[in-house]
This record gives structure tokens, sequence and C-alpha cells, in this order.
């Protein structure tokens, strides 16, 4: 993710009611019901996406320093990388990830790093599963790199809220009510005997 504060527009260290203001005003600006009948529609969500995801990360985390871009929460910096893999860092900060891939694809030895970087682009993707497989890869082939732990602990706790809202619904395994209409909608749709 981009810096939240700069997706909001808003300093860095700015107090819960500054980002509340911010996320109005951003949300007010770029609600997809204001570009109903205008090209700008699918830019509109995904802008208010972006406002939401910036929002919600700054509320759940306020008070805690770094805000998810991978790049800053290297260890060592980029001294000993291969050279191709800092600028495909780069472009996966900017956002470039059609470009990304493209680099990525291009390099034929699949070292930890490489597995990292492409896990980082599934991230940004929203590829979650994918982004998880590959870090575990590369966390897996160097085990000692904090970087790579960081990245995976970071990942699981996005994926363990997400289970948490979306598999949390629905019904429990001591709801007998609800796993006999599921059973009978699964014999409906089966057969028409019912």
């Amino acid at each position: 993710m981009q810096n939240p504060y700069e997706i909001l527009g808003i300093k860095e260290g700015a107090s819960q009611q500054e980002i509340k203001d911010a996320y109005r005003e951003q949300v007010k600006k770029y609600h997809p019901d204001r570009h109903q009948d205008n090209p700008l529609y699918e830019l509109a969500e995904e802008k208010l996406q972006e406002i939401n995801e910036a929002y919600e990360y700054l509320t759940k985390n306020s008070g805690k320093k770094g805000y998810g871009n991978f790049s800053n929460n290297r260890s060592g910096g980029s001294q000993g990388r291969n050279p191709e893999f800092n600028e495909i860092r780069r472009m996966i900060d900017r956002g470039n990830l059609m470009g990304a891939e493209a680099a990525l694809s291009k390099v034929s030895t699949r070292s930890a790093e490489w597995f990292f970087l492409n896990g980082m682009l599934s991230l940004r993707k929203g590829w979650y599963d994918e982004a998880m497989s590959n870090v575990q890869t590369a966390l897996s082939m160097d085990p000692s790199n904090i970087e790579y732990r960081n990245a995976m602990n970071s990942i699981m706790s996005t994926g363990s809220g997400y289970r948490t809202t979306a598999y949390g619904r629905g019904y429990t395994s001591n709801d007998e009510l609800c796993k006999l209409m599921q059973c009978y909608c699964c014999a409906d749709a089966l057969c028409d005997c019912i």
C-alpha cells in the first residue's frame, strides 16, 4: 500500500479527528455515485477502495510507525542486492505492477529474493494466497531474513482479519437447523424429487 497519509492528503502523525475529516472529504470527492455516467467511474471506485484501505489502516494502527510499504521495513538497505531486484522493488513501491511483473519474469534464477518480490507483487494485486505462498518459499530458502519474516507476519495478520470477518459468518458446527437447510438446498439442486 502507498503511504496512507498521502492517500488521505494529511501529514504523518495526524490526530484521529484529522484522519476522520480527511477521510470524509476524500470519500465525498471520489464516491462513485458522483461519477455514475462518467468514464472515470471505475477510477473513482478504485480510488475509493484505496481511501477506505488507508483509513482502515490508520484507524487500526494509529501511533505505529511504518505503513506497509515493504521497502521501509528492509534490514540492511540495498547493499549486496541484485540491482535488477532493486529496480523491481522501486517499481512495486511506485505501483508499476505490470513493469515489475515483466521484469520478474525475465529473471532466470529463482532465488529467495525473487520469490519474496513475487509475493510482494501478488500482495499489491490483492492475491493474498499467492503472496503468502511466495513469501513462505522465500522464507524457507532464507529463514534468517528478517524482511521476509516481517512480510509473512504482515500477510498473516491481514489474512486473519479477512478470515475473521468473512469466514466467521454462516453456520457453526452446532447449528443443526442451518445444516439441515444446507442439505435441503443441495438435495433440491441435485435432484428433482424434492
